[in-house]
């Protein structure tokens, strides 16, 4: 597993809950945030990128500028603009 990721999904899981989200592994590299049977989002470890798929539409971070933590923020950003 990409130690990228791990770290991400640290930082997210508990906060996951609250939104009624959970975490659904996605080979070595990959997780997608499930609500029920429903893929919410997905996150992938694409090397020097991470990419974030959301509503049909894919995002790039750059990892070498996006840490885990600011990532982890993009994510709960998302979760709570989606919410109100």
């Amino acid at each position: 597993m990409s130690a990228y990721i791990d770290q991400v999904k640290d930082i997210i899981r508990p906060e996951l809950s609250k939104h009624g989200l959970k975490i659904l592994p996605r080979g070595r590299s990959s997780f997608s945030l499930v609500k029920g049977t429903q893929v919410y989002m997905t996150i992938r470890d694409a090397g020097d990128t991470v990419e974030l798929s959301f509503k049909g539409k894919k995002y790039t971070y750059d990892k070498w500028y996006t840490k885990p933590e600011h990532l982890a923020q993009v994510i709960f950003n998302v979760l709570e603009a989606q919410k109100a």
